[in-house]
């Protein structure tokens, strides 16, 4: 193949008969997809995609789960000169109406000139494509049936995915990714991690979200290891059927938000281990969110007892704007913990927070004041990213209130952050802080906190800000259990010094996340500010779960 398509397409030339996909059925088996017929599957798409018109640099949206047909829909975008987008399938919302604002907003960014989507959401996505004058939308299996393959893949577009960020803080945003990118940044994980055809992985991350794309699926692909895929509700259901996986398959890499070794340590009991086995892991990578060393003592003291190497956990670094990594733990280090300088920031909530490792090659990371000067060792400020991998810039208009920015200087990242001898330490979004005593307070720290309270992830987020010229905190609770308030007054008023502490209780799920389950913070802080939540706010104090109890008890008939 010409230079162009070194990299990403060129496992499309000799593919494995023995390498290959297994997907997770039903019945708790594996479906196997040789690299061989993923690449034959690839080349029929390209070809179906060209009779469809779709050309040089056109958008090709996927809305599908993990499955061959979505390996065959990237690939085939790029082989057909296209550029693929990865959109959420409905399973990753709760309400209808909300995933069609979301995916509305989604489609309308990326102008996509063709659609692919899973039979489940086809209705769905033909209402949204209809609403905003775009072509209808097509099943894989309709598209590519009685299709002869490309004899050749075309060039790639200069854009070679277009990835949506989390939308934490809105909107989400449209990522422009070039080819040069996103092979660099595959190169740069893949020295980092030791990646090798032998190598066995695992994971249940949604393809659409940039660590389950990017970070691990398009890594096995390119590189040609056998990846055992799960969806994210199969993880869901069964955490244990991921564990043993693992264990029977020898699994070396797999990779989750702190969110994922949380809910195992939740789910997962050390009877139900009994019979499996870890040593082979080499890399769990941890990102997407803020990392708790609490929840990576507990994970290692749960799975170390059968066979799991402490340095097999590796917390990373990396966002949509950087093409996904920017730092890594090295395999067999061992993480650590610190905090800034003494007097630095209270924003530690007087705890220290968990190394990510050392920018990956071609990445360089500083940390810079408020005035833009760079920051010595130890100090906390916006953690600003510079390398080859670095996206093209945005597309559309964002509709976000994200901190994050891209352009000649680099990513300013829009989190704060500290180095310590070349590693990475981050401690949360600047947009989610309030200045205390002149020092700042990131609402993640204060999570982190109430995780350790016993409040699980997904159940609570803090709020931070000026309301009405008064510094506010809040709690939002998604089903609260009794304690919770409590320490959440106690957190909360520990750290926030004079503020004004409120609450806020929704039912078990009602706290609004991303399609990647981050707390919207931002969001829920502007409708709450501007009168538009339909929940009702009332104080936060040291009686409130004892008049949260009288509020809700029987009234007693005369």
């Amino acid at each position: 193949m010409g230079d162009r398509n070194r990299g990403l397409l060129d496992w499309l030339d000799q593919p494995s008969t023995e390498r290959g996909l297994y997907y997770a059925d039903s019945a708790d088996g594996w479906d196997f997809w040789s690299y061989r017929d993923l690449a034959a599957l690839v080349l029929r798409t390209a070809a179906a995609l060209r009779a469809q018109g779709v050309g040089q640099g056109d958008v090709v949206a996927l809305v599908l789960r993990s499955s061959p047909g979505f390996v065959a829909g990237f690939f085939g975008a790029l082989a057909a000169g296209a550029t693929p987008c990865s959109i959420p399938p409905p399973f990753a919302f709760q309400r209808a109406d909300e995933y069609e604002r979301h995916a509305s907003h989604l489609f309308g960014t990326a102008a996509p000139r063709f659609t692919i989507c899973d039979d489940e959401s086809l209705e769905q996505i033909r209402k949204i494509a209809s609403g905003l004058g775009l072509e209808e939308p097509v099943t894989f299996d309709e598209l590519v049936f009685g299709v002869a393959p490309l004899e050749r893949p075309m060039p790639l577009p200069e854009t070679a995915l277009i990835q949506f960020t989390s939308g934490s803080s809105g909107f989400s945003r449209g990522v422009s990714i070039s080819a040069d990118a996103l092979r660099t940044n595959l190169a740069g994980m893949g020295q980092w991690l030791g990646c090798a055809p032998q190598y066995p992985a695992i994971s249940w991350l949604p393809v659409h979200h940039d660590m389950g794309l990017v970070g691990f699926l398009l890594n096995v692909v390119v590189t040609g290891f056998d990846g055992w895929m799960m969806q994210p509700d199969d993880f869901i259901r069964s955490p244990l059927r991921y564990l043993r996986c693992i264990s029977d398959q020898g699994a070396v890499m797999t990779a989750m938000p702190n969110f994922g070794l949380a809910y195992i340590l939740r789910r997962v009991r050390p009877a139900d281990l009994r019979e499996l086995r870890f040593d082979s892991v080499r890399c769990v990578i941890i990102g997407a969110e803020r990392v708790d060393r609490q929840v990576l003592e507990d994970f290692h003291a749960l799975l170390g007892p059968h066979g799991l190497d402490r340095g097999a956990l590796l917390p990373a670094y990396g966002s949509a704007e950087a093409t996904l990594a920017v730092t890594g733990l090295a395999p067999g280090e061992g993480w650590s913990a610190q905090a800034p300088d003494a007097g630095d920031a209270a924003s530690l909530a007087g705890a220290a927070v968990v190394g990510c490792g050392r920018p990956l090659e071609g990445r360089t990371v500083r940390i810079l004041s408020e005035e833009g000067e760079e920051l010595p060792d130890g100090r906390v400020g916006e953690i600003v990213v510079t390398g080859v991998s670095i996206a093209s810039g945005y597309i559309g208009t964002t509709g976000s209130a994200s901190g994050t920015s891209v352009d000649d200087g680099g990513l300013a990242t829009g989190d704060a952050g500290f180095l310590r001898d070349g590693q990475l330490f981050v401690i949360g979004r600047l947009g989610d802080g309030l200045k205390v005593n002149g020092k700042m307070v990131f609402a993640e720290s204060l999570e982190a906190l109430l995780h350790h309270r016993g409040i699980p992830e997904r159940r609570v987020a803090v709020l931070l800000g000026v309301r009405d010229g008064v510094p506010t905190g809040v709690a939002v609770f998604g089903g609260v259990r009794p304690g919770w308030r409590e320490a959440a007054h106690e957190v909360l008023s520990e750290w926030l010094g004079d503020a004004e502490l409120h609450m806020v209780e929704l039912p078990r799920g009602g706290v609004s996340v991303t399609s990647s389950g981050k707390p919207r913070r931002r969001v829920i802080w502007k409708a709450l500010c501007a009168g538009e939540f339909d929940a009702t706010t009332r104080p936060l104090t040291a009686e409130a779960e004892e008049a949260a109890e009288a509020e809700d008890a029987p009234v007693a008939a005369d």
